[in-house]
């Protein structure tokens, strides 16, 4: 029982990290009070229990990622289920420890708004590059899945149906060619599909946003920090009392879209948003959490979803916290979480 608690301890906060940000993208935004931030409560039972696998318990390791499917509302999560623990799947027989624990669930899972598990699916077909480390998962308005991973060499990205059939690749497993490659990618971290255009934060080993066509995956143009042109030039360590970078550092982790056809990148370790139009023109940036180093305070934002899109919600992974910032000027009117191992808490 104690190895079990430990592990669910493990696995339950970066799922309910990932769930959290996802309930704010979809959802509307519950109010305390016509001009009060919004207010936000773990649901310690969300998911419902994941199936067993004839007789044996099946679990996510390290969740890479969730979206909203924009038609239904549907939650769908990336995990690696190479990340289980030692006493949980004896990597090395390819076994389970005991005849009771554990599998991992395949990597790409759908549930519904009440947790429960619909589907999960490891890929089909030939023709295409799995990742050696899941990272990032997009459902684009015709329900296609959008996935990627981050490992040195997982230099592409995939597109699948809900099924798991192989619909395309951008990019491939490899070595990389840099930022201003109009082809290859470097590690990428996130994507997401606007008006047929996708928007991808490349990420790990590159250092900008790349654009391609959604259809066909021709490349159409790309960018680096201000919207000028990227650097693969290592760069020194963030420091709080230096300038902002003038270059994006590694990763460019999110990228979203508001409604107006503004462009918002996650620059995490350099603790900033930069805000873009589509075409790639900088407008604007907001700092967070300045005195943050080491991974970061930037790991994702999503926007909130009333009609002006107020807030936005930055996941902060280093100091185990969402901040809500008001859109408007990037003053932060709350936040929720902690670091820990507990419900309502991140790690």
């Amino acid at each position: 029982m104690k190895t079990f608690s430990a592990a669910l301890a493990r696995v339950l906060p970066a799922l309910l990290t990932a769930l959290l940000l996802g309930a704010c993208g979809q959802m509307p935004t519950p109010m305390s009070g016509a001009s009060a931030a919004p207010d936000f409560r773990v649901d310690p039972l969300w998911p419902q229990p994941l199936p067993e696998q004839g007789g044996v318990q099946q679990l996510f390791g390290q969740v890479a990622g969730i979206a909203v499917d924009p038609r239904n509302g549907h939650i769908w999560a990336v995990h690696r289920p190479a990340s289980l623990l030692a006493d949980e799947f004896d990597a090395k027989t390819g076994k389970p420890v005991t005849h009771r624990c554990c599998v991992a669930m395949p990597p790409v899972a759908e549930f519904d708004a009440a947790g429960k598990l619909l589907r999960a699916w490891s890929p089909q077909g030939t023709g295409f590059d799995w990742p050696k480390v899941e990272h990032g998962i997009y459902i684009d308005d015709e329900g296609n899945v959008w996935l990627a991973g981050n490992s040195v060499g997982d230099n592409q990205i995939l597109k699948f149906t809900q099924d798991g059939r192989f619909l395309m690749q951008i990019g491939r497993a490899g070595p990389t060619e840099g930022s201003n490659s109009p082809t290859q990618l470097g590690q990428p971290a996130n994507m997401i599909v606007s008006k047929g255009e996708l928007f991808v934060a490349d990420g790990y080993g590159n250092k900008r946003v790349i654009v391609f066509d959604a259809v066909t995956g021709a490349y159409k143009r790309h960018w680096g920090a201000y919207g000028g042109r990227p650097s693969d030039d290592k760069l020194p360590a963030y420091d709080p009392a230096q300038p902002p970078s003038r270059q994006f550092s590694n990763p460019v982790h999110c990228v979203r879209m508001s409604r107006e056809d503004l462009l918002y990148v996650c620059d995490r370790t350099n603790n900033r948003i930069q805000v873009f139009t589509r075409a790639g023109e900088f407008k604007q940036e907001f700092r967070v959490e300045t005195q943050t180093v080491a991974n970061g305070s930037v790991w994702d934002m999503v926007l909130s979803q009333d009609p002006a899109q107020k807030y936005m919600y930055v996941a902060d992974g280093a100091n185990g916290r969402i901040y809500i910032l008001r859109r408007s000027d990037g003053q932060q009117v709350g936040q929720f979480g902690r670091t820990g191992r507990m419900a309502g808490e991140f790690k």
